[in-house]
């Protein structure tokens, strides 16, 4: 029936379209290098906006920080792991060839993301009565199943923190042997005094650091800004569940089994995670602002004085916060949403999506739930086009003038310029809806120029990941019957009668568009 014909139809133009990106990585010829500008980045560390090139020419070595899994990830979370999945995205459309890793966080994030106090997922484990690896694995499956739903790309490796503890603990003696790094009774600690750079990325200085903080004696630190790599289940620690051998990096099951035991900090568990499925040194990592300081200026100083190479990262990139009323998005606050919640409201997750992607990443955005109903709507024009420009061929003239291809090059320059420009995605969504006025304004088309449009329309749809089509829908009986009566209605010309059963049919809450291939039902 025509409503399933054009769906398959989009498929297909999909699949051409992600063939075309494929060949493109497999002859290593970047695409952004035949536009007029190349890809520019706002650095945090330099605290200036450069040109991007990558250590080994067409590959992209990116770590994102993922989520501490001790509960269900807020969509403030998201849209730190959204911004990172853009920019992969980015970079595949430009010709690079990433490799992605993503961690788990389930030991050692300690509250407040200070070296005292609970561990975050021992502390749910607590309140739950279970295991903190159950907990862990619980939250995981979660995560998991929403960046699913928010059609985030698969990294390359995704690590967990508790089993890379080994490399952790070599990357901790190596500091300890080149006396970055002092134990004291309850850890080991980083001597931030030691590594003058430390501060550079969040704008600290080590004097103000040191000075600024009350140090409690029975920490032992030598300076109040050290942080722990390493912490024994000592004291107030002594109860910790999630323990593991100093000499030989072996979790600690049995009681009476724990001399020396011990577990990783939050920071060095990035650092070790890093290294181990990327390299010593890497072109991106990302995350959101409040991993700044302090957890990225460890990561820095910790990799930096283990490996001897600098940088440690070449650019740095931050998601801004979102904003809820006046105030961030947190889950000590309160104020948080969960992707289920905004299915509840009757949001589509690439709903969502599309509206984290809508505002520049460097800004605040002030979450509504307006803001979210018109990004539902936009989100919708540009698939019904997407639609119409995988059934165009009835548009293409036999007679082609020579050269007609070339018509789409400016929107594709265009385009690839605002991307270029520290990822522009408002202004790449205004170039799309003017490219969608201006390609409905056209009568003809030379095939040729038909194909570049398609072509540019993957390229968007795989730049945004929101345009993608979610499924066939499961269609109850009697609306499957309704849109038959109406086929049939059409098919004679009796469109008042059409247009009857358009509206039975919205009652039941779907709507329906004539396309050249047939009807296309949605939810509506």
């Amino acid at each position: 029936m025509g409503y399933l014909l054009s769906l398959s139809k989009a498929q297909c133009i999909r699949a051409l379209g992600l063939l075309f990106i494929c060949v493109c990585h497999c002859y290593a010829v970047p695409m952004a290098d035949k536009t007029a500008s190349s890809l520019r980045l706002y650095n945090t560390l330099t605290k200036r906006e450069e040109e991007f090139t990558s250590i080994t020419p067409g590959k992209v070595l990116m770590y994102t920080c993922g989520p501490t899994v001790y509960g269900r990830p807020h969509i403030g979370n998201y849209a730190s792991f959204l911004m990172a999945d853009l920019l992969r995205r980015w970079l595949e459309v430009s010709g690079y060839e990433v490799i992605h890793a993503k961690n788990i966080t389930d030991v050692g994030h300690l509250l407040h993301d200070r070296d005292q106090g609970d561990d975050k997922i021992e502390k749910q484990a607590k309140k739950e009565r279970l295991d903190p690896l159950e907990i862990a694995r619980k939250y995981e499956a979660q995560f998991l199943e929403d960046e699913k739903a928010l059609n985030i790309l698969e990294p390359f490796a995704r690590p967990r923190a508790t089993e890379t503890v080994k490399e952790m603990l070599a990357m901790v003696r190596v500091l300890l042997e080149k006396g970055f790094a002092y134990e004291t009774e309850d850890g080991i600690y980083f001597a931030v005094e030691k590594f003058p750079a430390y501060g550079a990325l969040s704008g600290n200085t080590i004097e103000d650091l040191c000075a600024g903080m009350r140090i409690e004696e029975r920490e032992g630190k030598h300076c109040s800004a050290d942080f722990a790599l390493w912490k024994k289940c000592v004291g107030e620690n002594a109860p910790h569940l999630l323990r593991w051998k100093y000499e030989t990096g072996e979790r600690v099951y049995t009681e009476g089994d724990d001399a020396g035991a011990g577990f990783p900090g939050w920071h060095i568990e990035c650092s070790a995670m890093s290294r181990k499925f990327l390299a010593d040194q890497i072109d991106i990592h990302t995350g959101g602002e409040d991993n700044i300081f302090p957890h990225h200026e460890c990561e820095i100083a910790q990799s930096e004085a283990s490996s001897g190479r600098k940088p440690f990262v070449r650019t740095w990139v931050h998601r801004r916060r979102i904003q809820m009323g006046e105030e961030k998005m947190s889950k000590s606050l309160g104020n948080v949403l969960s992707l289920p919640d905004v299915i509840a409201q009757g949001f589509s997750p690439l709903d969502l999506r599309y509206y984290l992607l809508s505002v520049h990443y460097r800004t605040n955005l002030k979450f509504t739930d307006k803001g979210l109903d018109d990004a539902k709507k936009a989100r919708r024009k540009i698939m019904e086009w997407m639609t119409e420009v995988g059934g165009m061929e009835g548009k293409v003239s036999k007679v082609g003038k020579e050269g007609e291809e070339n018509m789409i090059e400016p929107w594709k320059e265009k385009f690839f310029a605002v991307m270029n420009n520290d990822l522009n995605t408002p202004a790449a969504l205004g170039i799309i809806f003017d490219l969608m006025t201006w390609s409905r304004n056209q009568s003809q088309w030379s095939s040729g120029a038909l194909a570049a449009l398609k072509v540019l329309s993957e390229q968007i749809r795989h730049t945004f990941g929101c345009f993608d089509a979610e499924g066939e829908l499961d269609l109850p009986a009697d609306v499957l019957t309704l849109l038959t009566k109406r086929d049939e209605a059409r098919k004679s010309k009796d469109f008042h009668r059409s247009d009857e059963l358009r509206a039975e049919i919205l009652k039941k809450g779907y709507e329906v568009k004539d396309t050249a291939e047939g009807q296309h039902v949605r939810k509506a």
